[in-house]
């Protein structure tokens, strides 16, 4: 038997799955959360407070776009897995739920 909220929650995510996944609409929630993290960590690079990586910079001026790059990919990576992984726990609560009242899964 379930609880009253395990009850909702199946009723959501069955409603939910027949959208299949929104990809964008996911991915535009999450990215913003993530961007301000790589913010911060740019406030954080170009502060200056670590005089070695900041003499780097100067004087391998590239180095910038470099790094750039490679904030942008986790960025994207990050928000993409997260987005993902959240869809896949959703979808192994409903299976175990589902298992637990003594329907079988549909695919």
């Amino acid at each position: 038997m379930l609880t009253p909220e395990e009850e909702k929650f199946v009723q959501y995510w069955q409603e939910q799955r027949q959208h299949k996944r929104q990809f964008l609409r996911k991915f535009s929630i999450v990215l913003p959360v993530v961007s301000l993290l790589a913010i911060v960590f740019f406030v954080n690079f170009l502060s200056g407070w670590y005089d070695k990586a900041d003499k780097e910079l100067r004087r391998h001026s590239s180095l910038i776009i470099v790094i750039l790059v490679a904030v942008i990919a986790i960025v994207v990576f990050v928000a993409i897995f997260s987005v993902r992984h959240k869809w896949e726990q959703n979808e192994a609560d409903y299976a175990d739920l589902l298992k637990k009242k003594g329907d079988q899964p549909v695919s």
